[in-house]
């Protein structure tokens, strides 16, 4: 009867645990990273009585958890990869909306700009359509600040997500060792795994795979030892490593992701980063945002470069040669904290038509001068400074560089917040061409004229000193500008250059280019025809041919080594952005995709469901009350047995 008894007993009781496991289960049905539970029985070990052995009942052997460690693998990897492809693609999602907006993107503002210019070229002499080229200059010129200021914005929103995640992440690696300890002392002590706490810390490791893609390794069966990058140890066992973000020792405006070990903090290099919101910030900011700013700052340059260097081969209405019409920023430098010399480098832009929109690194080994351009890695060594590349200068302003020592140039990062207009009165606008072409009046008897005199860009720093009047004799020119080499373009594209003090053959249509002037003869002029060239002293304020100029430029080859226009440049930036949006767009859905589909299938084997639940308590239910009947009948016969006399 006692046998009866205690196999009862032991039914009784792994029923009970049965029902305990259960609504354990459906307790947590809804909670994050759990991990459905079940009972493991085993039957008790029987008993020999000598005709045969008879069974003991049943126990309990463990609460096992229903875990998958490939599945869960696979979770934790394609989080990584999801949540560096959301971040990326909801930050650029802000550039592609700001850089492709129909009235408040940079192209309106260019248009309206050189339409403006145009009105101006109608009316050189009117005093609105020089107020309203002013205006639209200035606002363009906000329009360039008002972006190139978010997207410096965007980079301390950058600096901010990075020091969320790292900080995060820190978090969760403490609490992940905190939990190896906890999961270890348990299983030290009982033999029995804590699944609540294992599922508490699988779901802190899914959650570092939002921040940064992680790696585990299971160490002794109980403890995990995660790492990040190239194999860094994030925790060990029961101790915990943390990330941070530091200043970049050559832009203190950028943040940095380190890794903190005791004392020592190490910068980790970004390539080294992949997966999680880190890997997507990262990413994001290298390969887009950091080449929006520079583009736009590029743009910036080439276009203030250029109509500089026009507007100052223009007279203003006063007759004075114009002036600057912008005024451009000059690179940033910024030298590395680790230098151990004093030395200050310049630098500046020469020619914004060979301008590339890239950051560059200076280093001195001690004998060599090593530019790099950061955006390709393409690098040039010099062994002595001041030297050109693409476009900008580097030279040593003062002090003494020492081996090792390095420089960041970023000639176009803060261009567009920085650029600002020159001219702040209507007058000094420079519509007017600095030189006059004119046939002699009354004395040419043939029918040559002389017309679209134009000034190229070093005409002012050369201006015309005196008047030359050219002759036609026997078919060829004379009385050009002694010491001066003639070019000579005919209609048909065919460009020749003669020598200084040599005659020149007459081509009807040709275009004539000399000591910076260009004009073209066209007709049949006779012997002795006369045409002469002089400074424009008489009508500067009515001369709209330097506007004309000016308004040439939109459409003009004047960036990229003559190859695209102002507008070109901006349309391949929008292109390339919004390309890259819709490339993420399909990206994301795809991994969000994938990664439900792996959740489901975790689920599906180690999720809670309700209803296999609900059948589960029927079933201990019954279990239940057939081992208490069980005892019931085992109490009856043992009072039978008392009851005999």
């Amino acid at each position: 009867m006692s046998n009866i008894f205690n196999i009862g007993k032991s039914a009784l009781n792994a029923a009970q645990v049965g029902i305990s496991v259960t609504g354990h289960n459906i307790a947590n049905a809804t909670t994050d990273g759990y991990s459905r539970q079940v009972i493991v029985q085993a039957t008790a070990q029987a008993q020999n009585w000598g005709f045969g052995y008879i069974g003991n009942g049943t126990q309990v052997d463990t609460v096992k958890r229903v875990y998958n460690e490939l599945l869960t693998r696979q979770i934790n990897n394609s989080q990584a990869i999801s949540s560096a492809i959301n971040t990326q693609l909801s930050s650029i999602n802000q550039i592609n909306n700001m850089l492709a907006d129909s009235s408040a993107g940079l192209s309106p503002a260019i248009q309206d700009f050189f339409a403006s210019i145009n009105d101006l070229a109608s009316a050189p002499s009117d005093s609105a359509s020089r107020q309203a080229m002013l205006s639209t200059g200035e606002a363009l010129i906000s329009r360039f600040n008002s972006l190139g200021t978010r997207l410096q914005e965007m980079q301390s929103t950058v600096n901010s997500q990075l020091t969320a995640s790292a900080n995060s992440v820190s978090y969760y690696a403490k609490e992940i060792a905190r939990l190896n300890e906890a999961i270890d002392a348990a299983m030290t002590s009982t033999g029995q795994p804590p699944n609540d706490l294992m599922d508490q810390r699988d779901q802190l490791v899914l959650n570092l795979n939002k921040e940064v893609k992680a790696t585990v390794v299971v160490q002794d069966g109980t403890k995990y030892n995660i790492s990040i990058g190239n194999g860094i140890p994030l925790v060990s066992g029961f101790n915990a490593y943390s990330l941070t973000t530091v200043s970049s020792p050559t832009d203190p405006s950028r943040l940095m992701i380190a890794y903190q070990s005791g004392s020592t903090t190490s910068i980790l290099s970004e390539s080294s980063l992949q997966g999680g919101t880190i890997g997507g910030l990262l990413e994001y900011r290298s390969g887009a945002l950091d080449k929006a700013q520079n583009t736009l700052g590029q743009i910036a340059i080439a276009m203030a470069q250029s109509f500089n260097t026009q507007h100052q081969q223009g007279l203003t209405s006063n007759g004075t040669q114009g002036g600057n019409f912008f005024n451009i920023p000059t690179p940033l430098v910024n030298a590395s904290s680790f230098n151990t010399g004093n030395a200050s480098l310049g630098s500046s832009i020469v020619d914004a038509n060979a301008l590339n929109a890239s950051d560059y690194r200076l280093r001195f080994d001690g004998t060599n001068y090593t530019i790099t351009r950061l955006s390709d890695n393409t690098t040039q060594s010099f062994s002595s400074l001041p030297q050109t590349v693409d476009g900008v200068s580097f030279s040593i302003g003062s002090g003494t560089i020492n081996s090792g020592d390095s420089f960041l140039i970023r000639p176009t990062a803060n261009a567009a917040t920085d650029i600002s207009i020159a001219v702040t009165q209507i007058a000094d606008i420079a519509a007017g061409a600095p030189v006059v072409a004119t046939a002699a009046d009354g004395g040419n008897t043939g029918t040559g004229t002389i017309s679209g005199a134009t000034v190229g860009s070093g005409y002012a720093g050369s201006p015309l000193a005196s008047p030359f009047t050219l002759t036609h004799n026997g078919g060829d020119l004379s009385g050009f500008p002694a010491g001066e080499a003639i070019t000579v373009t005919t209609t048909a594209g065919v460009t020749t250059t003669y020598p200084a003090g040599s005659p020149v053959p007459y081509s009807a249509g040709a275009t004539i280019s000399v000591a910076g002037i260009s004009f073209s003869l066209s007709g049949s002029p006779a012997d002795g025809d006369q045409f002469t060239v002089s400074a424009n002293s008489s009508n500067a304020a009515g001369d709209n041919r330097n506007a004309l100029q000016l308004a040439a430029l939109q459409t003009g080859k004047v960036m990229n080594n003559g190859t695209a226009s102002y507008q070109d440049v901006f349309n391949q930036l929008v292109s390339f952005v919004g390309n890259r949006t819709r490339e993420l767009q399909i990206t994301s859905a795809a991994e969000t995709e994938l990664l439900n589909q792996t959740i489901t299938a975790q689920q599906s084997e180690s999720g809670v469901n309700l209803d296999e639940e609900a059948v589960n308590l029927l079933r201990y239910q019954q279990a239940y009350q057939a081992a208490g009947k069980v005892m019931q009948i085992a109490s009856t016969l043992f009072e039978t047995v008392l009851s005999i006399r």
